[in-house]
């Protein structure tokens, strides 16, 4: 074929893209799906306050944990063998969830889960980018994050519904429903391939070649590279394709904007409940997902708004948010309907934050380093989450929201210099120059 009939050509989205979208957005529901598990486990057993800490404390450790391995290892071995390995562990911990009736069986097989969804919500953030269209790359990506919060809308459902229940119920219910989704998702891995741009940069050029012709064929491939091509140009052409970001503000923003989503939204979903409102704790939860997955379909446009204009705008509506929510606080302590009022609208800032800088921290890095440098930023951020998790177990309700709004003004801190000194990896720009490897 031509370069001329090859430039001419547009990409099309095949039925390779929507087994992965369907992979992404199935693996990215496990990972909240998971995470959320701790605060809804912190009923199952008798404990003291140290060992409720510890048990909310715990999703995040070892999410971390399964992150900083998952990284590396995925840059090493490829996208797809990191998924197997993380498939496996969700069986294993799923079966072994149902006789936890002790707390250390309930630490042990949490950990083993939370483990694997560390691993598996990582290798997504880089992999999504590389593989998906270049034209549906933003938008597919916010997409498959908002199943993230549908996690969490299924766990809270499957809580509540079980919620008077024996508690061997609800764990049973809880882990098969785990396993359904597993079933699927391992059928739909089976039908995708390993990531083209991870094999071509690590010198497997003849089967990146066997990919492509048995999951897109040439022509469509060629035509992808083509518009990818294209993008780049003309982002060269415009000064904010000719920005060369350093290192030092990649890390500053995706260090800060992390670490807010994480703790901020960790604080007001997971932990606010086990500490003041333990019988609304499941609703809580409930609420503040499924805003977010009713609000994440903005994701659509995602490929023709500006990824720096979002983010300024989550983060500075959800640090004025908690803001007001720390005001009201004698009013809304009377009035429940007021409670979820303002639970609901801070959650809708909080998503359009959440759903940009996970997209954002998985789109700046080279391809050969991809999965690590991701994995450093969520391990860091994450972590300390964690420490707020402490930091705040004996905080009244007036110190703990104004510790949230803190919080959130260092995530707003990053999203204003990026705002200020980033480069536009949003509106259509390609991975060559959203990742500066152009």
């Amino acid at each position: 074929m031509s370069n001329s009939v090859e430039a001419a050509r547009e990409e099309h989205w095949t039925r390779t893209d929507s087994w992965l979208f369907w992979s992404f957005g199935l693996g990215m529901l496990l990972e909240n799906y998971i995470f959320s598990l701790s605060s809804v486990a912190t009923q199952w057993v008798p404990m003291p306050k140290s060992l409720q800490s510890l048990l909310l404390a715990w999703s995040p450790i070892w999410l971390i944990i399964g992150i900083a391995v998952a990284g590396p290892l995925a840059d090493r071995v490829g996208r797809k063998n990191t998924f197997y390995t993380t498939m496996a562990l969700y069986g294993l911990g799923a079966i072994g969830l149902v006789f936890s009736n002790r707390y250390w069986l309930i630490l042990l097989f949490l950990a083993m889960l939370l483990f694997a969804a560390g691993g598996e919500m990582n290798t997504i953030m880089a992999v999504s980018h590389e593989m998906m269209p270049h034209k549906h790359r933003g938008k597919t990506m916010m997409l498959e994050l908002n199943f993230i919060n549908l996690g969490g809308v299924i766990l809270g459902l499957v809580a509540l519904s079980t919620a008077y229940q024996h508690v061997a119920f609800q764990r049973a219910m809880i882990a098969i429903t785990l396993l359904v989704v597993l079933i699927i998702l391992f059928f739909a891995r089976r039908n995708t391939p390993e990531s083209i741009r991870w094999l071509e940069r690590t010198g497997q050029h003849e089967r990146a070649r066997a990919e492509i012709e048995k999951y897109y064929g040439w022509e469509e491939y060629q035509a992808r590279q083509e518009a990818a091509r294209r993008a780049t140009e003309r982002a060269q052409a415009r000064e904010d394709g000719q920005k060369r970001v350093g290192m030092g503000l990649k890390l500053f923003t995706t260090l800060t904007i992390s670490f807010a989503g994480s703790a901020g939204f960790g604080l007001m979903t997971y932990v606010l409940g086990p500490h003041f409102f333990p019988k609304l704790n499941a609703a809580i939860i409930l609420v503040a997902t499924g805003t977010g997955f009713v609000s994440g379909f903005f994701g659509l446009w995602a490929d023709r708004w500006s990824r720096k204009w979002l983010l300024l705008i989550g983060y500075l509506g959800s640090f004025i948010m908690t803001l007001v929510i720390w005001a009201t606080i004698p009013a809304w302590s009377k009035s429940l309907a007021l409670f979820w009022i303002l639970l609901i609208v801070l959650n809708v800032f909080v998503n359009i934050g959440y759903l940009t800088e996970d997209t954002l921290k998985g789109e700046v890095w080279p391809t050969k380093r991809r999965g690590t440098y991701t994995a450093l930023v969520r391990f860091v951020s994450i972590g300390l989450y964690i420490a707020t998790i402490y930091i705040t177990q004996n905080f009244g309700i007036n110190a703990y929201t104004m510790f949230n709004a803190l919080v959130w003004a260092i995530g707003l801190a990053g999203a204003i210099a990026w705002f200020i000194g980033g480069n536009e990896t949003g509106k259509g720009a390609s991975l060559d120059v959203a990742s500066g490897e152009t």
